[in-house]
């Protein structure tokens, strides 16, 4: 199934589900988990369709030997769960209406728990059912039909991507609500490829719907590890949001364990210590945890209480943000690493929050601060910040560094309210941070990742083209031939017409002008490599120049296929209106019906071909542009290797990315005199359009009153 696919697959659904959720009159909340137990149904009955084969095979195989076994504790081993007969999806499709559909559900999911771990009890949805059957009846059958347009061959990876996507898409209908059991793909994405959770313990104490711990588990995949090789831990105080959790790790098969609890008042996994690696989006600045809570947890007092000082003895914490950074620092063994989210505010808090910062800093675990755009949460306009601890960079030559960088500018707007980081951005900002770490071998791979992504879509240009040009000549000969063959046919005022317009001479007069693909350069440089990531930067930033030249060698070629296309649409679309005849067969035979449509298909094609081999190019310009030694360097406006002088001494303790990375300049500006011209000649272009809207203003207004009189 390609990306694609996979969107419109995933759009569908949600709209066939969430009508039907408008239509019975519920709410989100209400909605959410059964209908994701539904997907779970249909993601279950896939896999255990799949290896059903070999678990009737070794059932028959050992019936009646010494090493009989029950078929479930064979469906356990194989594919992690067993699933009754009742269970099975297309079962409960075909049940007759009179049956209640909740209630098979609800034997459904039991029969699929009473075989699991313990860990995996109570996880899937049962009772909620109930409540949608008595508000409409009709609602399950319906989702259940829905679901059932999943393919029966998509795979594990395709349901945990539909499963996300509903995630997404219910946070948003929660409202503020949402963002307990949510953090976007990208946010979760950047975290996992700063941090590289291979192997180990991952722990997240406000899970919210497991989010973090399935993209770790897609990392680990992409990267060719195994993925029994972490084992994850995550702690949820709200209890569906937890059990939500639960079905994330059974759907994606992750290993691990899910505790609905507080995590101020409770530590179920001993946690000071333990993991390899944290990541977490806390909630933000909750101020109701009591000191008498945490004062004497040292996962939270080792760098301190964020307390109040002074005749202030009330027993509450000023801001719970500096107690959830004490948490993931302390969770931390010694080797570990830690990702998560904190509003900007927490950079710079004053008080007891910076003594809590200032240790922080000075043990020399902090290794990495992001500024991100804004209006990346779903529900949260606050400015947000990533920070990055790392308990090995004491024993490195960062071991007095800190990177910040500043990726306010780096994103791709998703609607009017929400912004995300597209694959490339996330791996073009990871990239900095591996180059700040020495990693110039990841730095080229990616480089050379993109070369490669770039050399397929320009192999797949010339037969775009070819298709393109080739219908751009014969539909020009096609409209000479018709007007040729229909000339019999025609009545005398119909020939009148035609001579009338001139359409014959336009069409006599029209050539098509040469059209040759262009020579393109990129060869060159890549036919010495088997492999493109073999490559050097040397011969990377050759690549690009050479690339660069075959975009504008393809940008032109693409300014003289618009104008023959256009020119050809122009001249059928008269044609269509006054050659054609009146139910005549040969100009659908040949192929004339519709040419404009099709000739705009075919150029979109052409278009779409070229924007991939930008698209590319961009990407490898974007980093080549920036870092051309492929070594890291501080870029103003984006990123800057503070020492500490500058962090400790000049900025008294700030992890404000902006104090540090500067802005951009624009080139045309070097002095406040020109600051000062910009701005004016910026004020005289304000007034004169507002001048031209007050003509516009007056002349509807005029026009108004004149309909009107």
């Amino acid at each position: 199934m390609t990306n694609e696919q996979l969107k419109k697959l995933e759009n569908d659904l949600w709209a066939s589900a969430n009508s039907l959720r408008a239509y019975g009159g519920l709410k989100a909340a209400d909605y959410a988990v059964p209908v994701l137990g539904l997907i779970f149904l249909r993601f279950a009955d896939n896999k255990y369709t799949l290896y059903e084969p070999d678990i009737l095979k070794e059932f028959e195989t050992d019936k009646g030997t010494r090493l009989e076994r029950p078929i479930e504790s064979i469906a356990l081993e194989k594919c992690g769960f067993y699933l009754p007969g009742y269970a099975r999806y297309d079962f409960l499709l075909g049940l007759p209406n009179e049956e209640s559909i909740a209630k098979a559900l609800r034997k459904a999911m039991e029969g699929i728990e009473e075989y699991q771990d313990e860990k995996f009890k109570n996880v899937l949805p049962k009772e909620a059912y109930f409540d949608i059957e008595k508000k409409k009846p009709d609602i399950l059958p319906q989702l259940l039909k829905t679901f059932s347009d999943i393919p029966k061959d998509a795979s594990g990876d395709i349901f945990g991507k539909i499963y996300e996507y509903f995630l997404g898409e219910f946070a948003m209908s929660e409202g503020q609500k949402g963002g307990e059991f949510f953090t976007p793909t990208s946010i979760v994405r950047f975290i996992v490829e700063v941090i590289e959770p291979f192997a180990g313990k991952i722990y997240d104490p406000a899970c919210g719907s497991g989010g973090m711990f399935v993209q770790s588990a897609k990392f680990i995949k992409e990267a060719n590890h195994d993925l029994s090789d972490i084992y994850v831990y995550g702690q949820e105080y709200m209890g569906e949001t937890a059990r939500l959790a639960k079905m994330n790790l059974m759907v994606n098969n992750i290993r691990g364990e899910i505790t609905e609890t507080n995590s101020y008042e409770n530590d179920p996994y001993t946690s000071l210590g333990k993991f390899d690696f944290v990541m977490a989006n806390p909630p933000f600045n909750v101020k109701s945890v009591k000191e008498s809570t945490v004062k004497n947890d040292e996962r939270f007092y080792k760098y301190g209480l964020p307390k109040n000082k002074g005749k202030n003895t009330d027993d509450s914490i000023t801001d719970a943000n500096y107690l959830w950074v004490s948490l993931f620092a302390t969770s931390l063994n010694e080797k570990g690493r830690a990702g998560f989210v904190m509003p900007n505010s927490a950079s710079d808090a004053g008080n007891s929050e910076y003594e809590i910062r200032k240790k922080l800093v000075d043990s020399n675990i902090v290794d990495c601060m992001v500024s991100m755009p804004s209006n990346m949460f779903f529900t949260v306009t606050l400015p947000a910040t990533l920070w990055f601890l790392d308990k090995q960079k004491a024993n490195t030559d960062r071991k007095d560094k800190i990177l910040f960088l500043d990726a306010r500018n780096t994103y791709t707007q998703v609607d009017r309210a929400h912004r995300e980081w597209r694959e490339e951005q996330v791996q073009n900002l990871a990239a900095i941070v591996r180059l700040y770490r020495g990693e110039t071998d990841r730095y080229l791979q990616l480089v050379a990742h993109y070369a490669g992504n770039a050399t397929d879509s320009i192999m797949e240009l010339p037969a775009v083209y070819e298709a393109f040009k080739l219908k751009l000549l014969t539909s020009l000969e096609k409209l000479g031939q018709y007007a040729k063959e229909s000339g019999t046919k025609r009545k005398p005022d119909e020939q009148k017409v035609l001579d009338k317009s001139g359409l014959m001479q336009k069409l006599g007069s029209l050539v098509v002008p040469e059209l040759e693909f262009p020579v393109l350069h990129w060869t060159t440089i890549l036919k010495d490599f088997d492999d493109i990531t073999e490559a050097t930067n040397e011969d990377l930033l050759r690549f690009e120049t050479k690339l660069a030249d075959d975009i504008e060698s393809l940008k032109e070629q693409d300014t003289n296929l618009k104008i023959a296309k256009d020119a050809i649409c122009e001249i059928w679309a008269e044609a269509d209106k006054i050659l054609k005849l009146k139910a005549d067969k040969t100009w659908a035979e040949l192929e004339l019906n519709n040419l404009s449509k099709t000739l705009d298909e075919l150029y979109q094609n052409w278009k779409t071909a070229i924007d991939n081999v930008t698209y590319w190019h961009t990407n490898i310009t974007w980093l080549q542009s920036r870092f051309p030694d492929a070594k890291y360097a501080d870029v103003v406006g984006l990123c800057k290797v503070a020492d500490k002088q500058e962090y400790a001494g000049e900025q008294d303790y700030s992890l404000n990315a902006g104090r540090y990375v500067g802005v951009e300049i624009d080139e045309d500006i070097s002095s406040s005199d020109d600051i000062k011209l910009k701005i004016k000649s910026l004020h005289l272009r304000l007034e004169e359009l507002d001048k031209k809207s007050s003509i516009l203003e007056k002349l509807i207004r005029d026009n108004i009153n004149s309909l009107l009189s």
